[in-house]
């Protein structure tokens, strides 16, 4: 497998990008020490945000046990529902995320559920969880992506735009990824053949910073808590649907065969800017009855 990464209109050419790290003689992918390093950051920022806002931090410690296990289980199952024409032949194989196949979708409706039974045990506002959790959450996406670059997944169409990322076939995680366009404009240097697609992993990460510096914002404004969780609904879900039409690898809903990440995304859009109004003009109203 060759293992360069170009991205050829930028000039960048990275020669050797391995997929694992090999310490003591184990093998640790990319994928995971990324992820991982996602969770750690995700953590200290919803402790500072918790910090500033006067919560305890140590309860997004406990949290977060919690969350990030049963996030990346809901992740997993998220889409391994969605493709199971790829595990049900090989059931173990579900259980191997080494190579990716983790739906953030998932992770969230997983982590959100979590986030209420976790404040029903411990008596607390589930809503000002979520409007403080939600940090980590956006900054693990915005830190994780880059397991999709290590695993030369998620990628979009073929492109020859600025940021066009170009990646040897023969280290591309599923061939079934690869579009007739791409086909079309295969590039054979030195006897190996290359494909040039967009880095959708890159597009999201850097949507998911813009997302954090808009909640880091709409913090000082918000009205009710929950606020600011549906903000980062509506505010990732409007880049998450622009940028899974480019992918490739899209999961279809069944008999459909629209992207269900994409609908998802546009649903949750739409109902979030919904109820960030109703309950802003709830609270305009119960303010002006109190001052009355």
């Amino acid at each position: 497998m060759h293992t360069s990464i170009e991205f050829p209109n930028l000039g960048i050419h990275l020669e050797n990008v391995g997929k694992t790290l090999t310490i003591f003689q184990f093998d640790i992918a990319y994928y995971g020490i990324v992820i991982g390093l996602g969770i750690v950051a995700g953590l200290l920022v919803a402790m500072y945000v918790a910090k500033r806002t006067k919560q305890e931090p140590e309860n997004y410690i406990d949290l977060a046990m919690f969350a990030v296990v049963f996030g990346i289980i809901g992740a997993r199952i998220y889409y391994v529902v969605f493709s199971w024409d790829m595990y049900k032949d090989h059931i173990l194989s579900i259980f191997n995320i080494r190579e990716g196949g983790l739906a953030i979708y998932g992770g969230v409706i997983a982590a959100v559920i979590t986030v209420f039974v976790f404040a029903r045990v411990k008596k607390l506002s589930a809503p000002l969880l979520l409007d403080t959790a939600v940090f980590g959450l956006v900054t693990g996406q915005m830190i994780g992506r880059w397991g999709n670059f290590f695993n030369r997944e998620a990628f979009g169409e073929y492109t020859d735009n600025l940021f066009a990322m170009r990646l040897p076939l023969d280290a591309v995680r599923s061939t079934s990824d690869v579009t007739e366009k791409m086909w079309a404009h295969l590039e054979t240097i030195d006897g190996v053949d290359y494909i040039q697609v967009h880095p959708t992993y890159l597009y999201e990460s850097i949507w998911c910073l813009l997302v954090l510096v808009l909640l880091f914002i709409y913090l000082r404004h918000k009205v009710f808590d929950g606020e600011v969780f549906l903000v980062y609904l509506a505010g990732y879900g409007i880049g998450r649907f622009w940028i899974e039409g480019l992918r490739t690898d899209q999961l279809l809903l069944p008999g459909i065969g629209l992207p269900v990440s994409q609908v998802l995304a546009g649903v949750l859009v739409m109902v979030s800017v919904i109820l960030i109004i109703v309950f802003r003009r709830k609270s305009g109203r119960r303010q002006n009855r109190t001052h009355s």
